[in-house]
């Protein structure tokens, strides 16, 4: 019997708050005052190019944040992105 091994190939979820943020010119002060958060903690969150392991919560949070300091409407679609393999 020969067994035959498949390499499963998997993409990523790329996380887009770096780029977000710069082209709405928010800066962390600013968002980490909308979220309640520390500025060192929205800069950790912005050095990820992978999606962090954060919730639907936080996620939306952010989404909502981004919108009231923009003025235009943050979607998820603009902060996450499927990159396949």
């Amino acid at each position: 019997m020969v067994a035959v091994l498949y390499k499963l190939s998997v993409g990523k979820v790329r996380w887009k708050l770096r780029t977000v943020m710069a082209d709405r010119k928010i800066t962390n002060k600013a968002l980490a005052e909308e979220l309640d958060m520390n500025p060192v903690s929205i800069s950790k969150l912005k050095s990820n190019d992978d999606l962090p392991e954060i919730g639907g919560d936080a996620l939306a949070r952010i989404c909502e944040a981004i919108t009231k300091l923009s003025g235009r409407n943050c979607d998820l679609e603009e902060l996450i992105e499927y990159v396949p393999e």
